[in-house]
């Protein structure tokens, strides 16, 4: 769940968030936070009656059929595309942050060589399987965690009552959008829910992980925005980035230890996606929603080789055609599409579960309360997404459904 969301979106975001909302940003992502964990809360109990991988996929098909279950699928499978994609662009720009032989690394040429390297390794790792993927994000996890924990107790010193509790409020522009933006920092939770079926007891475990990473990352976030209002308070709308904030408390190093902790968190948030989203066609194979090429499993080291080089090959492709600010609004609104079924397939799926199953269930309290909620939330971020968004999903989409009519095809052959 911490590779899930800590990756590109904590650090691209504060200059821009800062820029709309001055010294209440801090607030505005403890406000994401907590409205995100009502969504968090409705997949919580979805996930508690199953122990199967798949996620979305599992859950829209069970509650919805075949054809439903596919479409909420690949358009979760797309989102993964283009947070992937979008997320690979950060590294290169970081990298450049690290010193003037850097620079190169922000050009057009930099950046295709970087996405091409990131991508295409962490591809290779997954397909070495599921023990090495996991061993790669606790490395990925370590080292993104204590520099940022070490910038905000650096920064806290400089935290004042006058910051907490500003007399004059200013106005948050574009509310709409910024909500849509800060929640691109936040989505990512619902990753751990793909490989159900390689984890331990997962309706137990599952629920809890959700629940108290997104608690533990909204503090994070808080702390962070609050050490960046207070150390760069007349530069909050000049795009300045956490290194900045780093170079300000610490020095040139400690804007390069920034710069090197954001290309592991990216890292750490690209071989999630590769793993998670690599499981995701995988359930769609064994379900029959797409063709049985992407089900195979490697021979020696037991993982979807396919399904993981199909996502590789084309978030790589759609890396080097598009940039960070489309692919990431591209994946909120997808991402936000997904959410919507998968809450509304939860009253089918309660319905129909098995008595045993249903009594170790995660419950929420208020009944559908919480998860109607979560589905209106949902529908009003959704709303706020540009145009150019929706004709990149309906794009993709249409990749998926070409996929989904062939593998009808090879059935209804072998029937005859």
């Amino acid at each position: 769940v911490l590779n899930g969301m800590i990756g590109a979106g904590i650090f691209g975001l504060p200059s821009k968030v800062a820029a709309s909302a001055g010294v209440l940003s801090p607030w505005l992502f403890v406000a994401a936070g907590l409205l995100v964990i009502v969504i968090v809360l409705a997949f919580a109990e979805l996930g508690s009656y199953f122990k199967d991988s798949g996620g979305p996929a599992l859950y829209s098909t069970t509650a919805f059929g075949p054809v439903v279950g596919f479409g909420t699928s690949w358009i979760y499978y797309v989102s993964r595309i283009s947070s992937t994609a979008a997320n690979s662009h950060v590294i290169a720009e970081y990298l450049s942050k690290i010193g003037s032989g850097w620079v190169w690394f922000d050009t057009p040429a930099g950046h295709a060589i970087v996405v091409s390297v990131v991508i295409g390794g962490l591809t290779v790792i997954n397909m070495l399987g599921v023990k090495n993927s996991i061993r790669t994000l606790a490395v990925f996890t370590f080292f993104k965690l204590v520099p940022l924990l070490m910038l905000i107790l650096l920064g806290l010193q400089f935290v004042s009552p006058d910051v907490l509790f500003p007399e004059a409020l200013p106005t948050v522009q574009d509310p709409g959008g910024t909500m849509l933006l800060l929640f691109y920092a936040f989505i990512g939770f619902e990753a751990i829910v793909m490989t159900a079926g390689e984890t331990k007891n997962p309706r137990r475990t599952i629920p809890l992980a959700m629940v108290k990473t997104v608690l533990v990352i909204t503090v994070l976030y808080l702390l962070i925005m609050l050490v960046y209002v207070v150390v760069l308070p007349d530069e909050l709308d000049s795009g300045a980035t956490l290194a900045d904030v780093a170079s300000r408390i610490v020095g040139p190093v400690g804007a390069v230890v920034i710069a090197l902790t954001a290309v592991f968190s990216i890292c750490g948030n690209l071989a999630g996606s590769v793993l998670s989203a690599s499981r995701l066609t995988l359930s769609m194979a064994e379900q029959r929603l797409l063709p049985q090429w992407f089900g195979k499993i490697h021979t020696r080291y037991a993982s979807p080789a396919n399904s993981v080089l199909f996502f590789g090959g084309i978030a790589l492709a759609v890396a080097l055609s598009g940039t960070f600010e489309k692919l990431a609004i591209a994946s909120t609104l997808t991402r936000m599409i997904v959410y919507s079924v998968s809450i509304a397939a939860l009253p089918v799926i309660k319905r129909r579960a098995d008595p045993e199953v249903s009594a170790n269930a995660f419950k929420l309290p208020g009944g559908y309360t919480i998860p109607a909620i979560a589905l209106a939330l949902c529908i009003w971020i959704a709303s706020y997404s540009k145009p150019e968004s929706w004709i990149f999903t309906g794009g993709l989409l249409l990749v998926g459904l070409a996929l989904f009519g062939l593998e009808k095809l090879i059935l209804r052959n072998r029937s005859a």
